[in-house]
């Protein structure tokens, strides 16, 4: 299911409101965003968290606000002022130039007030305590960054980066750049893997549909699930292999590293991963 989360919830708060709307204890998301942040969330439900393993390194989208002339500590509009304050005229192309120099893989250190962890304590509890945070750089890749218009002190954007990557130190590190600092002011994830806004909904959807029992309505069809991996209807012999943990013969698909397996059309049985030619193991069984 994706959730279009509004702003002022964080990431948990969707997740602990969707479990008691469905029932659910087992529910996960395929990505933190921020409280400030709204958009896309796709959620994984009940069996289906396993397979959260397979979106670890997935491309996501944003569209947003930058405000230059102002730091923050939390390089969004939620932190305190950092430095002094200017006052800034923008010029789009000036701009554009410099957002082609974040294009590319980066090399970029974390927010402090982020939920990186140091020595097992996330860096945005050590922050708040004024304590000392030191996070290390991380390889991150911008794909797109494409400044959409600027007027005043402000600049609209939008994105495509690799997973881990912070929008808000982009926003920062442009401010620095600039010499009169930046933030964030709003950001509006658009996309997850393969997960966009069009099939989001609102938390007022979900919350009636599971008042009037129609939740299966919002799910995502699993036949467009990981749709990198191909997928194979199998039959009741290679069923029967697969519920038992033996391999199974998929000669049309001896190319693939991985293989959606279903029993007719919508039941996703399991995740078969390749051993050798043509033969398939069951690694991840679902049903």
């Amino acid at each position: 299911m994706v959730i279009d989360k509004p702003a002022g919830w964080t990431s948990h708060d969707a997740v602990a409101k969707v479990r008691r709307l469905l029932g659910e204890k087992s529910i996960g998301h395929l990505g933190t965003l921020d409280p400030m942040a709204t958009g896309v969330l796709p959620l994984v439900i009940g069996k289906m968290t396993r397979l959260c393993q397979f979106y670890g390194d997935s491309e996501k989208a944003y569209e947003g606000e930058i405000r230059f002339g102002l730091a923050t500590d939390t390089y969004d509009a939620e932190g305190s002022t950092v430095g002094r304050v200017s006052e800034i005229q923008v010029n789009v192309e000036e701009l554009r130039a410099l957002a082609a120099g974040f294009v590319g893989v980066l090399q970029q250190v974390p927010p402090p007030f982020s939920a990186k962890k140091i020595k097992g304590i996330p860096a945005h509890k050590l922050a708040r305590k004024k304590q000392e945070v030191e996070l290390k750089a991380v390889e991150i890749e911008v794909r797109e960054l494409e400044i959409l218009a600027a007027e005043s002190d402000r600049c609209r954007f939008r994105c495509r980066v690799s997973s881990g990557t912070y929008v808000r130190s982009l926003a920062h590190e442009m401010g620095q750049k600039l010499g009169c600092g930046a933030h964030l002011t709003v950001l509006r994830r658009t996309q997850v893997a393969e997960f966009g806004l069009a099939e989001a909904h609102t938390m007022e959807e979900v919350a009636e549909a599971a008042a009037s029992g129609a939740v299966d309505d919002l799910l995502v069809h699993l036949r467009r699930v990981l749709p990198r991996i191909p997928s194979v209807t199998a039959d009741e012999e290679a069923l029967g292999r697969i519920r038992t943990g033996r391999t199974v013969n998929l000669a049309e698909y001896s190319r693939s590293k991985w293989v959606k397996v279903f029993a007719g059309q919508s039941e996703l049985v399991c995740l078969a991963s390749r051993v050798a030619g043509s033969l398939f193991h069951p690694k991840v069984v679902l049903g």
